[in-house]
């Protein structure tokens, strides 16, 4: 559920690698790829493409509709982080935990106190 900052909502679907683009080819086919918008390189050693086993590919292909499963955004523990939706928009923390990776926990310093928020984790960015 995302919400946007004038208070609507919608339900979207995000991808769960951004940026990533998983292909099947034969190696003579490489450059094919290389020619699509917005494809920079293979990610591996040296530009090598990096093989994922059909196993791998195939169980989050298949297996990801069973749960409720969002990207991980590269939020760390410790990172200072900006609140940006709800009523506390705006305020600066720490986070302290990330609990099931779909909710975030910050500390606020308010008045040189902590307070912990639990947060959904699209209502924090890092800074």
């Amino acid at each position: 559920m995302h919400r946007w900052k004038n208070g609507c909502k919608a339900q979207v679907e995000l991808p769960l690698f951004p940026g990533y683009v998983f292909v099947n080819i034969p190696r003579t086919e490489r450059v094919n790829v290389l020619d699509v918008p917005g494809v920079i390189s293979f990610v591996g050693p040296k530009g090598e493409p990096a093989q994922l086993s059909d196993f791998e590919i195939e169980t989050l292909r298949s297996g990801l509709h069973l749960q409720k499963v969002e990207p991980y955004r590269g939020l760390a523990i410790g990172q200072k982080v900006r609140i940006t939706a709800g009523a506390l928009q705006g305020l600066e923390g720490t986070l302290i935990r990330n609990a099931n990776g779909l909710r975030v926990v910050i500390t606020v310093n308010l008045i040189q106190q902590s307070v912990s928020i639990e947060l959904d984790s699209n209502a924090v960015e890092p800074i």
